[in-house]
C-alpha cells in the first residue's frame, strides 16, 4: 500500500485496473485507493507483470506499506504464484496510532520543509508513551462483502453531482437513467425526498413512532475535516476583522475585460480578489506567516517570500482547498485557468497531494449565494489567515459632489459593495496588523487598475 499523501496512514481498495497476469508500463494505473482526503489512481512506475493480486476491490483500512500485490518481471512464469498468500509476502502491517498531540498543520503543510511542524518531520524526544490496550469488543460487522468507492456512490456527471451539492441531493438514493445507470441532470432534477413525516407517524409493533431520521457513516475525508477545524479552532487564537468594500469599478473592468477577450479566458469576480489577496499579503507580509516549531523544540514564525492562495472548493466529498501557487505573480488570465482547473479535478477527486498541501493564505467565498451577506471562515493551518467573502449588494450611496456636478444636491447613487471578514492567528498576526491588511485590501479592489502592474 503506497503513501499517497504525507499524512496517509491506512487506504481503502478500490477498482484495480489490471488482472493478474496483465503486464504493466510505467504510468500505466494499477488501481484506485481511497485515501483520508480523495480518492486517487496509483499509477506504477516500472516495468512488469502483476502476478497475484493479494487485496481485493473493497478492502478497507490497508496499513501503508502492507502487501496488496506481487509484481514479477517480464517473462517470468506467474503460475507458481497463484498459491501465493499475503503471510507469503511479510503478512499485514498494522496501521500506527495517531498520537494524541498529533499537529493540526500536519495535513496542510508539505513534507520535508525542515520544521517540526512537517509531515515528514517527528519531534526528538518527545515520543507520546504507549497506551494501556483497550478490552477486546465484539465486532459488529455484519460479514458482508466490503463496498469499492465506485459502488458506494454511484456514477454521476459533473454537472449532476454540482446540482446535487446545491439541493443536498443524496446520490445513493437515485437510480440513473444515463448509460450504465450513470446519474444524469435530469434525475437530480426529478428528485422527490421522501416524506418523512410519514414515516414519523406509522407506529411500530412495540406503538411508539418510528424513527424518523437517518444516521449516514462519516466518510474518512468527513473526518479528517472534522479533526482539522477542531484543532485549528482550539489551538488558534481567532479574532476576525470585517471590511466593505466597493466593487463597483472592478466589476467594470471586469466586464471590459471579458468582452475583449475573444473567448479566451473569463474573468470572475474571484478571480480580481485571489490576485488582491496577494497584493495586499505583499504589502503586509506579516499576514502571509505561519507559526512553526522546529525539531529542536524551537519556536519560530516563517514569512514565506510567494503568495500561495488557498482556494476553498465545496465538492460532492466535502471542503477541499488547492493552492494557486504564487498568485503574486500571475496574471488575471493564468488565475482565471489555474482556478478553473484545479476546481474541476477538486469535485472529480483527481487532486494531487502537493496540489492541496501548504499555501500561505486561503480564501473562501460564499457570495454566489445571495443569501450570505457574510461570514467567518477557520483558519487553514499552519496558515495565519482566511478571507471570507459573503455576496454582492447593491447600496445607495452619496453620490459626486455638488461642486463637481455643479447642483445645490448631490443626491444618491448606486454601489456594488461585498462584505469581506478576515479570521488571523493572535499568535502571528497582532489586531493592528489585521486592520493594515484589511485596509490594503480594501485599497487594490477599489482601485482595480493597480491590479494590472
Amino acid at each position: 500500500m503506497p503513501a499517497l499523501s504525507p499524512t496517509m496512514t491506512a487506504g481503502n481498495i478500490g477498482t484495480w485496473q489490471k488482472q493478474s497476469g496483465d503486464t504493466i508500463a510505467p504510468g500505466d494505473v494499477l488501481v484506485e485507493i481511497e485515501t483520508d482526503k480523495a480518492q486517487m489512481d496509483f499509477e506504477f512506475q516500472e516495468d512488469g507483470v502483476l502476478a497475484k493480486i493479494l487485496k481485493e476491490s473493497g478492502e478497507k483500512d490497508v496499513a501503508v506499506g502492507s502487501p496488496i500485490a506481487v509484481m514479477v518481471e517480464e517473462g517470468t512464469d506467474v503460475a507458481p504464484f497463484e498459491s501465493f498468500t499475503l503471510d507469503d509476502a511479510g503478512g499485514e502491517k498494522e496501521p500506527p496510532k495517531k498520537k494524541s498531540n498529533e499537529e493540526a498543520s500536519e495535513s496542510s503543510e508539505p513534507p520535508d520543509t525542515g520544521s517540526k511542524t512537517s509531515p515528514s518531520t517527528l519531534p526528538k524526544g518527545k515520543e507520546s508513551q504507549p497506551e494501556p490496550a483497550p478490552e477486546p469488543q465484539e465486532s459488529e460487522s455484519s460479514g458482508g462483502r466490503l463496498q469499492t468507492s465506485l459502488e458506494r456512490e454511484p456514477s454521476a456527471s459533473p454537472v449532476a453531482k454540482k446540482l446535487a451539492l446545491e439541493r443536498g441531493v443524496p446520490l445513493s438514493q437515485i437510480k440513473g437513467t444515463g448509460p450504465g445507470g450513470r446519474v444524469t441532470k435530469s434525475d437530480i432534477e426529478k428528485y422527490k425526498p421522501a416524506s418523512s413525516s410519514a414515516s414519523a407517524s406509522q407506529p411500530t409493533p412495540g406503538g411508539a413512532p418510528a424513527a424518523s431520521y437517518e444516521d449516514t457513516p462519516a466518510s474518512s475525508m468527513r473526518k479528517t475535516i472534522a479533526n482539522r477545524l477542531t484543532q485549528s479552532f482550539n489551538q488558534n487564537p481567532h479574532y476576525f476583522v470585517s471590511g466593505t468594500l466597493s466593487v463597483s469599478k472592478l466589476l467594470k473592468l471586469r466586464t471590459s475585460l471579458n468582452a475583449s477577450a475573444d473567448g479566451r479566458y473569463k474573468l470572475s469576480l474571484n478571480d480580481f480578489l485571489i490576485k488582491a489577496v496577494a497584493a495586499a499579503c505583499k504589502k503586509v507580509p506579516a499576514v502571509n506567516s505561519s507559526w512553526r516549531e522546529g525539531p529542536d523544540g524551537q519556536i519560530f514564525i516563517r514569512k514565506h517570500n510567494t503568495v500561495d492562495v488557498s482556494v476553498a472548493v465545496a465538492t460532492p466529498i466535502g471542503l477541499m482547498t488547492p493552492i494557486v501557487k504564487g498568485a503574486d505573480s500571475l496574471g488575471l488570465e493564468a488565475i482565471s485557468a489555474t482556478v478553473k482547473d484545479l476546481g474541476k479535478r477538486a469535485r472529480d477527486g483527481k487532486l494531487k497531494p502537493e496540489e492541496y498541501q501548504g499555501g500561505t493564505f486561503t480564501i473562501s467565498n460564499m457570495g454566489m449565494n445571495a443569501a450570505v451577506e457574510r461570514f467567518t471562515a477557520v483558519i487553514n493551518p499552519p496558515q495565519a489567515g482566511i478571507l471570507a467573502v459573503g455576496t454582492t449588494r447593491k447600496v445607495a450611496v452619496p453620490a459626486a459632489a455638488a461642486a463637481e456636478t455643479e447642483t445645490e444636491e448631490a443626491g444618491v447613487q448606486w454601489d456594488e459593495q461585498i462584505v469581506v471578514t478576515a479570521s488571523f492567528d493572535h499568535k502571528v498576526v497582532d489586531g493592528a496588523v489585521g486592520g493594515e491588511w484589511i485596509r490594503e485590501l480594501k485599497k487594490v479592489v477599489e482601485s482595480p487598475l493597480e491590479l494590472m502592474l
